[in-house]
C-alpha cells in the first residue's frame, strides 16, 4: 500500500502534464497559415515595390504611398514592431541580444520598408530558439535616392550605411499565435545577391544633424515631413510641422532628445525615435502615456527620473496638441476629408 501511495503524486502530475500538453498549441500547426501569409505578403511587395533603378524617385513614391496607405503588410504588423540590422551580420544572432528600434506600422512601412525592392522570392522557416517563424524576402536597397528621402542620415554610422546598401534580405519574424509580424530586420548576409545591382554610394561625412536645411532652403529629410506619405492636399500637413516644432522644444527641455535619436547614445535595446515629425507622430500616444506615468526620462543609471512639474505640464500640453493633429490628419486621409466637419477633424480645421 505504501508503494501505491508513493506513486499517486507522480501519476497525478503526469496526467495533468499530458492534459496540458494535449491542449497546448503546437506552433508548427500554424505553418501552412504562415506560409500562405508569407506568399501573400511577398506577392504584394513585388507588385507594389518591384525591382527598379535604385534612384527611381517615381517608383519609390508609388511604393511608399501604397505601403503607408493600406497594405496587407501594414495590416499584418503588430501594434508596434521592432526594426533593425541583424546583430554583427550574424543570421544566427539571438534577437534578445540585438538593439532594435520601435516603430508604428505606418512609419515602418512608409519610411523604411519602402526603401527596398522585392521580387516575390521568399522562404519560411520556424526558429525554435526564438519561438517565431522567420520569413526571408529577397530584396535590394534604393541607395541612390536623394539624401532627404531617407528618414535620417543612415551614414552617421559607416557600418549601418554599408549594410543598408548591400542588403539582400528582409527578415519578417512572425508570431505563430497571431500570425502578425513582431520584428523585421535587414541584412546583407542572405544567400542571394541583391535583386538589383547598384554602384556603391559614398555618403557625405555626418555633421551631427538629424534634420537640416538644404541649399534651396527646404527642411530635410523631406521624408520625415510627411511628404509623399499624406496626400499633398491634406490640410493638416503645415499645422503638423508647426505643432511638432513646439513639441520638440519641450522634448529638448525634458532632455528627451538626448536619448531618442538614431545613434542610440544610451544603447537601449528598444529605441524610440522622436527627432522628426513623422517619427514622433508614430510614437506620440505611447510617449504621452509614459510622461504621464513618469516612465520617462531615465537618469544615467537607467532609473526613471520624473520631470519637473512645469516641464512635464508644458510637454503634455504641446504633446496633446501634436497628437490631436496627427489623429486629425490620419482621419482625413482615411475618409477623404469628410472628418473636417466634426470630431477630430474639427480640432484643427483650417
Amino acid at each position: 500500500m505504501r508503494t501505491v501511495t508513493s506513486l499517486l503524486p507522480v501519476l497525478v502530475f503526469n496526467a495533468v502534464f499530458n492534459v496540458r500538453f494535449a491542449f497546448a498549441e503546437d506552433p508548427l500547426e500554424k505553418r501552412a497559415q504562415v506560409e500562405q501569409f508569407a506568399a501573400d505578403v511577398a506577392a504584394e511587395l513585388s507588385r507594389l515595390c518591384p525591382p527598379a533603378q535604385p534612384g527611381d524617385q517615381a517608383a519609390f513614391d508609388r511604393c511608399r504611398h501604397a505601403l503607408f496607405e493600406d497594405s496587407m503588410l501594414k495590416r499584418s504588423l503588430s501594434p508596434y514592431v521592432l526594426w533593425g540590422r541583424v546583430k554583427d551580420r550574424d543570421l544566427s544572432a539571438p534577437i534578445k541580444e540585438t538593439n532594435l528600434t520601435q516603430f508604428a506600422p505606418d512609419v515602418l512601412t512608409g519610411m523604411y520598408v519602402s526603401l527596398f525592392m522585392f521580387n516575390g522570392k521568399h522562404e519560411v522557416e520556424y526558429r525554435v530558439e526564438e519561438g517565431l517563424f522567420r520569413v526571408r524576402l529577397e530584396t535590394a536597397f534604393r541607395n541612390r535616392l536623394a539624401p532627404g528621402q531617407f528618414p535620417y542620415p543612415f551614414w552617421h554610422e559607416e557600418s549601418k550605411w554599408s549594410t543598408y546598401q548591400g542588403a539582400n534580405s528582409i527578415l519578417l519574424w512572425v508570431d505563430p499565435k497571431t500570425v502578425k509580424v513582431k520584428i523585421a530586420q535587414f541584412t546583407d548576409r542572405g544567400p542571394n545577391k541583391p535583386i538589383v545591382s547598384s554602384e556603391w554610394v559614398r555618403a557625405p561625412k555626418f555633421d551631427g544633424k538629424w534634420m537640416w536645411t538644404d541649399a534651396d532652403g527646404h527642411e530635410q529629410p523631406q521624408a520625415t515631413l510627411f511628404d509623399g506619405l499624406f496626400r499633398p492636399n491634406n490640410p493638416y500637413i503645415g499645422k503638423l510641422d508647426t505643432a511638432y516644432r513646439d513639441f520638440a522644444l519641450k522634448l529638448r527641455d525634458g532632455q528627451c532628445l538626448d536619448c531618442h535619436v538614431p545613434n542610440n547614445p544610451e544603447k537601449m535595446k528598444k529605441l524610440v525615435l522622436l527627432q522628426s515629425p513623422a517619427h514622433a507622430a508614430g510614437e506620440i500616444t505611447r510617449v504621452m502615456e509614459a510622461v504621464r506615468k513618469d516612465k520617462m526620462p531615465l537618469d544615467q543609471t537607467g532609473i526613471e527620473a520624473p520631470l519637473d512639474e512645469p516641464v512635464k505640464r508644458a510637454l503634455l500640453e504641446q504633446g496633446a496638441a501634436f497628437e490631436a493633429l496627427v489623429k486629425a490628419a490620419k482621419a482625413w486621409e482615411k475618409d477623404g476629408g469628410k472628418s473636417m466637419g466634426s470630431g477630430q477633424g474639427a480640432l484643427a480645421k483650417p
